[in-house]
């Protein structure tokens, strides 16, 4: 990624040292997830639609230990092995919105509000700011070469206090409006920081 492109990584060192913590991830373009699994302070295990796990990607992702899940039901197995990896202490990686999208957390789902309120873990939120503002020259679905990108890093915070330790619809959606809140909150101070004050939302691949 280094390589590639020019990161420049912001409060790293937010993330806790040990033990489980959720990196909560705004995602407008594709390689948002390499880049943080790249950055990261701590080895990231994220969730991943299975589509991606084809042809060389197959291996390559089951080696790095990414989480398959199927998008189109509730995948017992995906929230199991989430689990798993939460109370082994490790990092999980989750893009609330579901889906690339505008990366503004505008729609965020109720499943990393169920893994923090069931784990107990922290959530970290993340801003990856930049990888959607142009197009490259040479690959059109990629940012231009050497561009800037932005990986910010915030406090983290809790929300099974607001679910009071239950796993009720009511409980979740108390808790997913925490998420929302702070994860935008979070956005809109990455981007004063790194001075990106608007979202860029041409490329979606």
């Amino acid at each position: 990624m280094r390589g590639l492109w020019r990161p420049r990584v912001f409060g790293d060192w937010r993330v806790p040292g040990s033990g489980p913590a959720i990196l909560a991830v705004n995602h407008a373009h594709i390689i948002d997830g390499p880049m943080l699994f790249s950055l990261a302070p701590r080895p990231v295990h994220f969730l991943i639609k299975k589509e991606a796990f084809v042809g060389p990607l197959d291996p390559f992702l089951r080696g790095i230990a990414q989480v398959k899940v199927d998008r189109s039901a509730p995948d017992r197995a995906a929230i199991g092995e989430a689990l798993r990896v939460l109370r082994e202490g490790r990092l999980l990686g989750i893009f609330p919105e579901g889906t690339r999208g505008e990366g503004d957390f505008a729609a965020v789902r109720s499943g990393l509000a169920y893994f923090a309120v069931r784990s107990g873990a922290p959530v970290v939120p993340v801003a990856v700011l930049g990888s959607a503002e142009r197009r490259g020259r040479l690959v059109g679905a990629l940012p231009p070469a050497r561009g800037r990108i932005d990986v910010v890093f915030g406090e983290p915070f809790r929300v099974d206090d607001v679910a009071g330790g239950r796993r009720t619809r009511k409980a979740l959606d108390a808790a997913t409006t925490r998420v929302q809140e702070r994860l935008t909150a979070h956005l809109a101070e990455a981007r004063e920081r790194t001075g990106r004050p608007e979202p860029c939302t041409e490329v979606h691949q």
